[in-house]
């Protein structure tokens, strides 16, 4: 779109405007003080997800459940990537500082505080708030096996012995066995066992003096964590862990052996990939190899049990080579995630929120192929809100269409059992050019993606397994089509993965287009992917790592040139994570001319508000919800001739330098309109929005005396009040033989 000021002009001058310090008359942008640590960011959205299971107002009993469960897996994946990559730094003797002027290691010490505070919390919330809770609604959480009555004992005293004891495996450490491999992730008990009287032929020479072994059983990961047991006393449900289980019956493992105490413990290794794609002659291979490693790596993390018997806690200590700062004390049982296994019991809808079914999109309805559809409009999908099918339809009808000539795809994260890949196999199989950029490299569905790949060669597809030194993360779909006027592009645009199974938990867009411009340029793009063209030009695509940051920068400085010169200038954006420094510089001047800034930002958030003559103008705001926010969009007023942007980026230099991204535009006057509204209604959202202080930390809105606006439960609704009223069912308009009149009775 055409621009009321030199957007080339602005890109020459936005670098040299943002950040430089000592201009005359202008602040220091760039100020380390001005940037909050990304890592510490985090943890805030974390603690956002907390406030969540905390809720005791708004939230339903079980859904907080999930919410709990939700900071537990965010945790464990934070230690794995994130707090590994911050050692592995320390132990490179790096000493760089990052945006906010931290150190690795000073990041580590700010960390650990703010993460033992954090965990404390976690248990507090789970022991103190939601175990009391489920006991009110009727499901008792047993935290030991020790006040059973009579029938949940020989219920028990069966399952061990059938269904338990023949998976264990118990590990003794001796001189002749070393202490044993701990995989990462795994939750496993550990025990001080001592020779029974009479059994001193089982002390070996070089036992220590106090005669205490170290043994150890991992918990099965193949049987359910959840052990629901007969009702209690008073006819509630019943339900005790399996480590509980195992521990009440440790002894019939070491049956020579007194189990002096016992301890649950879990640990998290460093499983961050370290690819040299420069030497790795097959990347594939390459991947593999490091996905081995990743369950041996150093352990970042060692949690047990707060009463752990320290001479138990000094063993672990030493075996896995953990600092004291690196072990966490859990006032409640290890690995939180299996509070999702208790929110999935059945019976307990009154508490859950509930489930929702997307719409149907209106524009796919009553045409007699999504080809047709499109090519009467461009289509908005916003989701879950509306159904992802017609993604999936657009490939699958690709697949069988006889004048459907190639389908080209990016896959960056499908499901385990996902139709869109058994579309593209269909596809090859039935003469069709197929090609599939699948990135290997995409953080913990390496293996899932590998296997996808693989099968999607044996079926004759054209697989590109990403591109070396980027990671390809755009979500774009193309079907060429052979029609009466010729050849005719077919293109889908996205803000989220092709992955039917999160599209129904993830909020995004994608834009089904035939526009020629869009398909010119999605054909550069995978001529680009898979020959390494870059093209001379794009028409309306803004395409990363190469092109993509000088736009945004080019779009934030025509604002700016707007609000010096008197007139409104406002920039609306939403995304799931910001701390670009080029950006956040970028709309600190912005925002320090007049240019007023609404951000909406679900996870990380370096920049701060309300820094005097910097972020004054600059509003920051998080939903955290019963879906996961994760659409990108863009909304730079210009003057009045608003244009509105969406893709997969995010405003991170992984995004804007180190990945293929692609964000598109949405032109068409009708769809501007649903975009907006879309943002107008998250910024409005007083029920699940998080406001971000000028102190750094995260504040719910008081809701006292406002009409209450929840964002996403009103898109349900709108969703479904879009779908036309389907007409009345056949069977209710069926002609019913009259029945003959009785004759009324002589008086």
């Amino acid at each position: 779109m055409a621009s009321k000021i030199n957007e080339k002009e602005s890109v020459k001058t936005a670098g040299a405007k943002t950040g430089k310090p000592g201009k005359s008359g202008e602040p220091d942008y760039g100020a380390p003080s001005n940037f909050c640590n990304r890592e510490l960011s985090w943890l805030l959205f974390d603690r956002r997800c907390l406030s969540e299971a905390r809720d005791r107002q708004i939230v339903p009993l079980f859904e907080r459940l999930k919410f709990l469960s939700i900071t537990a897996s965010n945790l464990d994946e934070f230690f794995m990537v994130r707090i590994a990559s911050l050692k592995d730094q320390v132990h490179a003797g790096y000493k760089g500082v990052d945006i906010a002027g931290m150190t690795p290691e000073q990041q580590l010490q700010a960390l650990s505080v703010k993460v033992h505070e954090f965990v404390h919390e976690q248990y507090n919330t789970y022991s103190r708030m939601l175990v009391p809770a489920l006991g009110k609604a009727g499901l008792v959480v047993l935290q030991d096996a020790t006040n059973l009555t009579d029938e949940q004992s020989a219920y028990l005293d069966q399952y061990f012995e059938r269904s338990v004891y023949p998976v264990l495996t118990p590990m003794a450490l001796d001189s002749s066995r070393p202490f044993p491999l701990v995989r990462n992730k795994t939750l496993n008990i550990g025990a001080l066992i001592s020779p029974k009287d009479g059994s001193e032929e089982l002390v070996k020479k070089g036992k220590k003096k106090d005669g205490l072994e170290f043994a150890t059983v991992q918990v099965p990961s193949v049987l359910p964590r959840i052990v629901e047991l007969p009702r209690m006393a008073d006819g509630r449900r019943a339900v005790i862990l399996l480590e509980e289980v195992i521990r009440r019956y440790i002894g019939t493992l070491f049956q020579h052996y007194d189990v002096i105490c016992t301890a649950a413990y879990r640990i998290e290794r460093n499983a961050d990939l370290t690819l040299d794609e420069e030497e790795a002659e097959d990347l594939l291979v390459e991947i593999q190899k490091q996905l081995k490693k990743r369950q041996w790596g150093e352990v970042i993390r060692l949690e047990v049990e707060e009463n752990i018997d320290k001479r138990l806690l000094k063993i672990l200590r030493k075996e896995f080579g953990t600092g004291e700062d690196d072990i966490y004390f859990a006032g409640g049982p290890l690995d939180l995630t299996f509070c999702m296994k208790l929110y999935g019991l059945d019976g307990f809808d009154e508490y859950k929120t509930p489930k929702y079914t997307p719409a149907p999109v209106p524009e796919f309805m009553n045409a007699p192929d999504v080809f047709a559809a499109i090519r009467k409009q461009n289509i908005l999908v916003h989701h879950p809100y509306m159904s992802f099918d017609p993604v999936v339809d657009f490939v699958r009808q690709a697949a069988v269409d006889p004048d459907v000539l190639a389908i080209k795809q990016t896959l960056y994260r499908v499901s385990g059992n996902s139709p869109i890949i058994a579309a593209l196999a269909k596809a090859a199989d039935n003469g069709k050019q197929v090609c599939v950029l699948v990135e290997l490299k995409a953080r913990f569905d390496e293996e899932n993606n590998i296997a996808w790949a693989k099968m999607l060669e044996k079926a004759g597809c054209h697989v590109i397994y990403g591109l070396l030194g980027l990671k390809v993360h755009s979500k774009i779909t193309m079907v060429v089509r052979r029609e009466e006027e010729g050849i005719r592009r077919y293109v889908h645009l996205g803000t989220g993965n092709y992955n039917d199974s999160t599209a129904r938990l993830y909020t995004d867009c994608g834009l089904f287009t035939c526009d020629a411009a869009i398909g010119e340029d999605a054909t550069a793009v995978f001529n680009m992917l898979s020959g390494y063209s870059e093209p001379d030009r794009w028409n309306k695509l803004i395409v990363a790592p190469i092109w993509m940051k000088k736009r945004f920068l080019a779009m934030i400085r025509r604002e700016e040139e707007f609000a010096k010169a008197g007139r409104e200038a406002f920039i609306r954006a939403k995304m799931n994570s910001l701390c670009d420094p080029v950006i956040i510089k970028a709309l600190y001047e912005a925002s320090h001319y007049g240019v007023k800034i609404e951000l909406l930002v679900r996870g990380i958030c370096c920049l701060k508000v309300g820094i005097p003559g910097i972020s004054e103008n600059i509003s920051v705001r998080s939903i955290v919800g019963n879906f996961l926010e994760h659409s990108r969009i863009f909304w730079f007023h210009n003057d009045g001739d608003d244009e509105f942007y969406m893709g997969s980026a995010d405003w991170m230099p992984r995004n804007l330098d180190k990945r293929v991204e692609i964000v598109f535009p949405v032109e068409d006057e009708r769809l501007k309109k649903e975009v907006a509204h879309i943002l107008n209604t998250e910024f409005e959202d007083n029920v699940k929005a998080h406001i971000l202080q000028p102190d750094g930390s995260y504040q719910k809105i008081d809701k006292r005396g406002k009409v209450l606006v929840n964002s996403q439960e009103q898109f349900c609704v709108e969703a479904w009040a879009r779908v036309p009223k389907l007409p009345t069912p056949l069977e209710e308009r069926r002609f019913t033989p009259a029945e003959p009149v009785a004759e009324e009775e002589e008086p």
